[in-house]
C-alpha cells in the first residue's frame, strides 16, 4: 500500500524529534558523546510511548557513517536501511513470536559473526517479556559477555516480567505517558502539515482518548480525518469514538452532588440507548470525582489534573460549596463499587444501583462543627448531673430517676469523696490569698471542685492527689499513685490548665510544683518500663487528651497490643 499511517509517515529520525522523553534521549546522547553506551540497553514504559522509535534511532546513531553520533545524518546506507527496515546489521525481533529456547540459540549462534558492513550488530528484542524462561537463561551468557560488534536493545511495556537477571545485565530506561499538551501540539503540527482543519477542543478529546500514546492519538486522528466529511466538528468526533461529552460528566456530577435521581436516571438511560459504553462512562465518572476532589484540596492543580483551565474553572464552581468530606464519600463509593460495574453482565443495571446508593449519602458533619456542637450540649447540662453521669458510670434514660448501669468499674471516681459533687451545686469557693489556705485539706478539696467542674478528664487523674506545703506563690501537689497520673498531669497542656485554675482560685500567678509520693522505703514508685512510656506517650497525644475533654471522659486502661 503506498498510504502510510500518520503514526508511521511522521515517526521521529533524531533524538531531537522524539516527544515528551527528553529524560531518555539526552541521557543517550551524553552517552554517545562520551563513548559510555551500555552493550544491552532496556526500554520499558506504556505502549505507544516511543520505545521501539528511540531504539531504531539509537542504532541509527551508532551505525551512520559519521558515528557513532547523537545526530546520524538519515542519508547514508546504514540510516535509510534501518529506517525502511531492511537492514542486515540491525535485527528487529518480536519477542511474542520469537519466544522459544530456539529462537535465542539461533541468536546466539549468530553473535560472533561481524556486521556486514556497519560498526554494530544491533539485536533490537520488541515486547522482550514474551520470552520462555529457559530462553531467558539461554540468553544470560551472551548478554553478560557480547563480543564487542554486538549491541542489544530490548523492549518491553512489563518489565516486571523479566527476570531479575536479566534486569541486571542491562542499563534501564523508562519512558513516561507524553502529556495531553504535547500530544496535542504534535497533533496540530501534523494537521497543519496535511492541510486539515480540526479545532482545538477536537484535538484535546483525541488526545484525553488516547491515555498518553502518541501511536494511540494519531491512529485515532487518522480515523477521525477518514471519516469526517468535510470540517470536523466536536459532535462528529464525539460519534466517530464513542466518547461521552463533557457536558454529560458535568451534568452528572451535579445531579450526584444535588441528589437528583431522576436527572441521574435519565442522562444514563439516553446515553445506553445512544450506544454509549456504560464501563467506560464510569471510568470517566470515577475519573471527574477525582479530579473534584483534588480542586477542592489542592490549590496546584495543573501537575495533577491533565485538563483544559476552563473545565478546572467550572469544576471549581462546581464544588466551591461542596465539602470536602462529602466528596470524598461518593468517591469512595464510587471506587469499591468499580469492579461490580467492571465485571457485571448487566452494567446498567449495576451502575443504577450505584446510584441509588449514591443517593442515601448524606453531607458529613464537619469536625470543627460536631466539637462545637458537642460542646454546646454539654454546657447545657447541670454540672452536677454531668459529674454523675461521668464519674459514676451511669447514664439517663427517659426516666432521669432511672439510671442504666454501664459497668464501670468499682474503682471509678467517687465524687462526694472529696466533696466535688456538693461543691459543684454551687459556685465554688476560692481563696484569694495562699495565707488565708493554711488549711491543706479543706483548700484541697475547694480547689478540686474547681478543677472537677471545669476540667473533669484531669480531674479523674488528681482524684489522689493532696496538698504538701503553700509557701509565698508556691504550691506543692503530691500526687499518692503511680508514675502514670503523674506524666498525665504533668502534660504541659494540664499544667496550664492547672495554673490558670489555680490563677482565678488564689487571685495571683502561682507556681506549681508536682512531686509524686514516697513509698515506705522511701523510694519512688516502680521505674517507667518501656511499655509503660509508651503508654504515656499515647494518653499524652493530643488527639487523646482533646477526645477526652470534649466527651467528658476518662481513660480506664490503656495495653499495648
Amino acid at each position: 500500500m503506498s498510504y502510510l499511517v500518520f503514526a508511521r509517515k511522521y515517526r521521529p529520525q533524531t533524538f531531537d524529534t522524539v516527544t515528551g522523553q527528553e529524560h531518555v534521549t539526552r541521557t543517550l546522547t551524553n552517552a554517545i558523546l562520551a563513548g559510555r553506551v551500555a552493550h544491552a540497553v532496556l526500554f520499558s514504559g506504556p505502549r505507544g510511548t516511543g520505545k521501539t522509535t528511540v531504539a531504531r534511532v539509537l542504532a541509527k546513531a551508532m551505525n551512520c557513517i559519521n558515528g557513532p553520533t547523537p545526530a546520524p545524518c538519515n542519508v547514508c546506507r546504514s540510516c535509510t536501511e534501518i529506517t525502511s527496515g531492511n537492514s542486515v546489521d540491525v535485527l528487529e525481533i518480536d519477542g511474542a513470536s520469537n519466544n522459544g529456547v530456539e529462537n535465542v540459540r539461533d541468536l546466539r549462534d549468530n553473535v560472533k559473526y561481524k556486521p556486514a558492513y556497519s560498526k554494530y550488530k544491533i539485536y533490537i528484542i520488541d515486547e522482550v517479556h514474551m520470552l520462555s524462561t529457559p530462553a531467558f537463561n539461554a540468553l544470560l551468557k551472551t548478554l553478560e559477555e557480547p563480543p564487542p560488534h554486538v549491541m542489544f536493545v530490548f523492549a518491553t511495556t512489563e518489565p516486571h516480567k523479566i527476570p531479575v537477571t536479566i534486569l541486571s545485565r542491562c542499563q534501564r530506561h523508562d519512558f513516561k505517558r507524553i502529556s495531553l499538551d504535547l500530544i496535542t501540539g504534535q497533533m496540530a503540527s501534523i494537521c497543519g502539515k496535511e492541510g486539515v482543519a480540526v479545532s482545538e477542543e477536537s484535538l484535546l478529546s483525541i488526545a484525553r482518548a488516547a491515555g498518553g500514546s502518541m501511536r494511540d492519538a494519531l491512529s485515532l486522528l487518522d480515523l477521525v480525518l477518514s471519516c469526517s466529511d468535510g470540517p470536523v466538528t466536536d459532535e462528529n468526533l464525539r460519534n466517530i469514538l464513542g466518547i461521552v461529552d463533557r457536558r454529560i460528566i458535568f451534568k452528572i456530577s451535579e445531579a450526584i452532588l444535588n441528589s437528583d435521581i431522576n436527572v441521574l436516571l435519565d442522562s444514563l438511560d439516553d446515553l445506553y440507548e445512544n450506544g454509549h459504553n456504560i464501563k467506560e462512562l464510569y471510568s470517566d465518572i470515577i475519573e471527574h470525582f477525582r479530579n473534584l476532589l483534588v480542586v477542592k484540596i489542592d490549590k496546584n492543580v495543573n501537575k495533577l489534573i491533565n485538563l483544559p483551565s476552563h473545565e478546572i474553572g467550572l469544576m471549581k464552581e462546581q464544588v466551591k460549596d461542596v465539602p470536602s468530606t462529602f466528596l470524598n464519600q461518593i468517591f469512595d463509593l464510587l471506587y469499591r463499587e468499580e469492579p461490580a460495574v467492571r465485571f457485571s453482565p448487566n452494567p446498567k443495571l449495576s451502575l443504577e444501583m450505584v446510584f441509588f446508593s449514591m443517593f442515601q449519602i448524606k453531607p458529613a458533619l464537619p469536625i470543627d462543627l460536631l466539637i462545637e456542637k458537642i460542646d454546646g450540649l454539654r454546657q447545657k447540662i447541670p454540672v452536677a448531673r454531668r459529674n454523675k453521669i461521668s464519674e459514676a458510670g451511669t447514664v439517663y434514660g427517659k426516666d432521669e430517676n432511672e439510671y442504666l448501669k454501664t459497668g464501670i468499674s468499682e474503682k471509678a471516681v467517687d465524687p462526694y469523696k472529696h466533696g466535688g459533687y456538693e461543691a459543684c451545686d454551687k459556685k465554688p469557693q476560692t481563696a484569694n490569698t495562699l495565707e488565708e489556705s493554711n488549711d491543706f485539706i479543706k483548700t484541697w478539696e475547694r480547689l478540686f471542685a474547681v478543677i472537677s467542674e471545669k476540667h473533669p478528664s484531669l480531674a479523674a487523674n488528681m482524684t489522689k492527689c493532696s496538698i504538701r506545703a503553700i509557701a509565698g506563690n508556691r504550691l506543692e501537689i503530691e500526687v499518692n499513685g503511680n508514675g502514670f497520673n503523674l506524666s498525665r498531669i504533668k502534660n504541659s497542656k494540664n499544667i496550664e490548665i492547672l495554673k490558670k485554675v489555680c490563677l482565678e482560685f488564689f487571685g495571683k500567678k502561682i507556681e506549681i510544683v508536682l512531686e509524686e509520693k514516697k513509698t515506705a522505703e522511701g523510694e519512688t514508685g516502680p521505674k517507667k518500663t518501656e511499655s509503660n512510656q509508651l503508654i504515656n506517650e499515647a494518653l499524652n497525644n493530643p488527639l487523646v487528651t482533646d477526645a477526652v475533654e470534649i466527651f467528658q471522659g476518662r481513660v480506664l486502661d490503656a495495653k499495648i497490643l
